[in-house]
């Protein structure tokens, strides 16, 4: 592409463009764009072919600083926000850009001060008409109305300005004229000269003519401008009004054709073999009609996805059984309308309910040597080192663990699912929503003790209750059993293993999480992903999360295969992005999940796939979705005011160690260090922190001896022996034969691994107020 060559800007030009090199980063360096100059406003693109639908930046010169660094270089700032580094091809093209910078800024300038009381005028139409586009319409229109009037204001200025030097030269030819008359020369000479006075005269009179009648037009202009408003914002309202009374009836026309579908697919369930083969071959043959596909509105690496035909959501009624059946029960129990809960729960004392907490108090500003504790720390596993609590949130791995049930309300919409297609979509949402709460936690929860439990009672607010406990110190591990009135148990073993690397810090949870419906008998497991702080260091802390999840149903075969795409400078897909399909036993896809970990979740029922998308960074096709309309099924609720100052907890953490008389003597709310740092006395808490943790090593020596003892005498030899073989924890720890409380160890059928599944007991125990078994642990 050759460089086209630019005019030399005058003082009267309104545009110049041309290529100059902008800064855009160390790795980059230099880039040629091309820059356009308008209005005012400086624009940029990275060719000239995107002038006309992309443009990469913008700077109001009115309100800009431009400085000159050397003979080619130049800046161009608006106070901080925007600042281009630019770098002209020589000094010549560099001031000639300098010139037409500087004309336009103060142009833009004086326009900027002019238009103050006229663009008031129009202020309020930007907000009393909403655009159906996003409601910038108004708005935007209301800019081109001023805009054109500065423009005409402009010209007119440029023709006074004319004006006045047409006056000043034409007085001074005059003066000219006047000197050679009077110099009383005769014949032709004297003849010319007066004709040439005249001509001058008649000129000057018919510019001012001009000049007058243009400022006369912009003052009728402005004159009639509010009454022109006025018409196009009548005319605005009532296009509004009228698309609102069609979005209605387009509503109540899909209400009623699912209706009609639905009824349809009633009647269809009874019909003979035959006319059941003959709607399979209709459908085939609408199928096979010629389909009008879009451009795809995402791209994930392993698939696309793109809108389907309009004629799946407008079968007749002869061809709708089958395939339209189940779409039709899918679609009800996954349309916008909430799910009711289940009537059957069993209905709770009508008991005013308890008033949770809503705030904490705000997190001490502590100074703290950073470099100085980690420097020790590299390499090895962080559960072992004694860190103190100004790296810690006042919460404690159990509770951290509780809230995964933060959005508990999708598994209770997942119990009404119709199909299990479609409650695998809300389980995988629910295996994404917990990782939401991270987005700005960076503080590390505070290691549970061993034995150290966390009940979380609900079940009058939400119809669940938790029970979490600590069953190994080494390996840290904590098990967790939850159970709902409305059908669902969720129980997981987790044990974390994490590693400092310098710059970052990676947490990597190990474990099944199971999710498990009394409707269908419906039995799902997925695992956690791998999650990583940034910065450790030097700089600010962010955490990414990153790696796969498959959400297996062991009791169908249909699977999730969800992916976690980590951070990646060089990337252009939206940050914290999740992509996922929902696929039965034989591997057909059915629905596409996409969204983030950090905001939402969207689904898309699948209509019909292919091979046959661009090439993958593998070499390998992509598979192309065609889907219906995405449907958002899960979104992250905001966060409570002040979340900045009280760690980033939501509104259910800050309710997690509010104090409780009724809960075991080992939950989590009754730990002293955990409480001090809470209540900002940092030091205190450090201390105690000490002590728990030697008092801990002590119960561990003691369990030692007397499992050693034991041996010795030959009381238990047979006993650990089978232990041992079952056990692979207590090959490498055959002294410290600890047994929890509330869990006990056991296979899991589904998995095979060795987990610790709830034994039950413990709210029996809290009814009773009994905690005689209970260890004493703080």
């Amino acid at each position: 592409m050759s460089e086209p060559k630019t005019a030399t800007p005058t003082p009267a030009g309104d545009t110049y463009k041309g290529w100059v090199f902008k800064w855009t980063n160390y790795i980059k360096g230099y880039q040629r764009r091309w820059f356009v100059l308008s209005n005012g406003l400086l624009s940029y693109y990275r060719t000239q072919a995107e002038m006309g639908h992309t443009c990469r930046g913008t700077i109001n010169l009115a309100t800009a600083t431009i400085t000159v660094d050397d003979a080619c270089n130049f800046v161009i700032s608006n106070g901080g926000a925007q600042t281009y580094h630019l770098k002209a091809s020589c000094e010549v093209e560099r001031q000639r850009w300098i010139t037409a910078l500087e004309l336009a800024k103060a142009k833009a300038a004086r326009l900027l001060i002019e238009s103050d009381d006229s663009g008031d005028d129009f202020s309020h139409l930007s907000t009393s008409a909403p655009s159906r586009q996003g409601g910038s319409g108004g708005g935007s229109h209301n800019s081109e109305v001023q805009s054109a009037l500065r423009t005409l204001g402009s010209k007119v200025e440029d023709l006074s300005t004319c004006n006045d030097l047409i006056s000043k030269h034409g007085s001074a030819l005059q003066r000219s004229l006047s000197e050679l008359d009077s110099l009383r020369l005769t014949g032709e000479a004297g003849d010319k000269i007066r004709q040439v006075t005249e001509r001058a005269t008649l000129f000057r009179i018919t510019s001012n003519a001009m000049i007058n009648a243009c400022r006369d037009f912009l003052a009728l202009a402005q004159a009639h401008s509010k009454r022109w408003q006025k018409a196009l914002q009548a005319e605005r309202e009532q296009r509004v009004r009228l698309e609102e009374t069609l979005e209605q009836l387009a509503k109540q026309h899909n209400h009623l054709e699912r209706a009609f579908r639905g009824a349809a697919g009633q009647a269809s369930a009874t019909a003979d073999n035959k006319s059941a083969v003959g709607t399979a071959k209709g459908e085939a043959s609408d199928e096979d009609d010629d389909n009008e596909f879009f451009d795809a509105v995402e791209e994930a690496p392993e698939f696309i996805t793109v809108p389907a035909d309009p004629h799946f959501h407008k079968r007749s009624s002869s061809n709708a059984s089958g395939f339209n059946s189940e779409m039709c029960s899918d679609d009800q129990s996954l349309s916008e309308e909430p799910l009711a809960m289940n009537p059957e729960s069993p209905s709770q004392d009508l008991l005013p309910l308890k008033k949770r907490r809503t705030r904490i108090p705000d997190k001490p500003n502590y100074s703290l040597n950073l470099w100085s504790i980690m420097k020790n720390c590299i390499g090895k596993e962080l559960s072992k080192i004694p860190m103190p609590v100004n790296f810690n949130e006042p919460i404690s791995m159990l509770q951290r663990l509780s809230e995964d049930l933060e959005y508990h309300e999708l598994l209770d919409k997942a119990t009404k699912c119709h199909s299990s297609l479609e409650q695998m979509c809300y389980v995988a949402a629910f295996s994404v929503s917990s990782y939401s709460t991270t987005v700005h936690r960076t503080g590390k929860p505070f290691n549970p003790l061993l034995g150290e439990t966390f009940e979380l009672d609900r079940r009058r607010e939400s119809g669940y209750r938790s029970l979490c406990e600590q069953v190994s110190h080494h390996p840290p591990a904590a098990a967790h059993h939850a159970i709902s009135d409305r059908g669902w148990i969720l129980r997981q073993e987790i044990t974390v293993a994490s590693k400092f690397r310098g710059k970052y810090l990676s947490i990597m949870p190990l474990g099944t999480i199971h999710a498990i419906f009394n409707k269908g008998n419906n039995h799902y497991t997925w695992k956690k992903v791998t999650t990583t702080v940034h910065n450790i260091i030097v700089g600010k802390l962010w955490i990414d999360q990153s790696g796969e999840i498959d959400v297996v149903n062991h009791t169908t075969g249909d699977r999730c295969h969800l992916k976690f795409a980590p951070y990646s400078y060089f990337s252009r897909d939206v940050a914290r992005k999740v992509t996922g399909v929902v696929m039965d036993k034989d591997g057909k896809a059915h629905y596409v999940l996409s969204g983030t970990w950090d905001e939402k979740m969207e689904f898309s029922r699948v209509m019909q796939s292919s091979r046959g998308g661009e090439n993958g960074s593998e070499g390998k096709q992509k598979t192309v979705y065609q889907t219906l309309k995405a449907r958002e099924v899960w979104r992250r609720n905001p966060l409570p005011d002040g979340a900045e100052t009280m760690y980033y907890f939501t509104s259910l953490a800050l309710t997690l160690n509010e104090p409780e008389e009724t809960v075991a003597p080992t939950d989590s709310r009754r730990r002293p260090d955990q409480r001090l740092m809470e209540d900002g006395r940092w030091d205190e808490a450090n201390g105690e922190k000490q002590r728990l943790e030697e008092k801990q090593r002590i119960a561990r020596r003691e369990r030692e001896r007397e499992a050693l003892s034991q041996r010795a005498s030959g009381h238990s030899d047979e006993a650990v022996d089978e232990d041992s073989l079952t056990d692979p924890s207590l090959k490498s720890a055959p002294h410290d034969l600890y047994k929890a409380l509330w869990f006990e160890r056991c296979q899991d059928r589904i998995t095979g691994e060795q987990v610790h599944i709830y034994k039950g007991g413990y709210w029996e125990a809290k009814e009773r107020g009994d905690w005689d078994g209970s260890p004493d642990i703080f």
